[in-house]
């Protein structure tokens, strides 16, 4: 098997673009989905509970998966568009962009 030569380290202006956000923001993302999953969780349960009477076990489960759910999965959405405005907006920052001199 050939030997991988490393490539020389590119100036800024020359390195690909990439658009992978840093690991901070990648954590940010995951703690904000398991949050909003949470919080859907606990609305989903209360929600139940306080509509229901009697045995409730099974119906305060599934409210609660469903919240859970249904909150993780819009946050996921937000968290995905937030990510890739801000890796455009860096993207921008780097080329040089300044929206006021228009």
């Amino acid at each position: 098997m050939p030997e991988r030569v490393p490539s020389p380290t590119l100036p800024p202006d020359e390195r690909p673009l990439s658009a992978l956000p840093s690991p901070a923001a990648r954590a940010a993302a995951f703690v904000a989905i398991l949050l909003g999953g949470f919080a859907g969780g606990l609305i989903g349960y209360t929600l139940v509970k306080i509509q229901g009477s009697g045995d409730l076990a099974v119906p305060l489960g599934i409210g609660a998966f469903a919240g859970a759910v249904v909150a993780a999965a819009g946050m996921s959405v937000v968290a995905v568009l937030v990510l890739r405005a801000v890796g455009e907006w860096h993207e921008l920052e780097r080329a040089g962009f300044d929206r006021r001199r228009q």
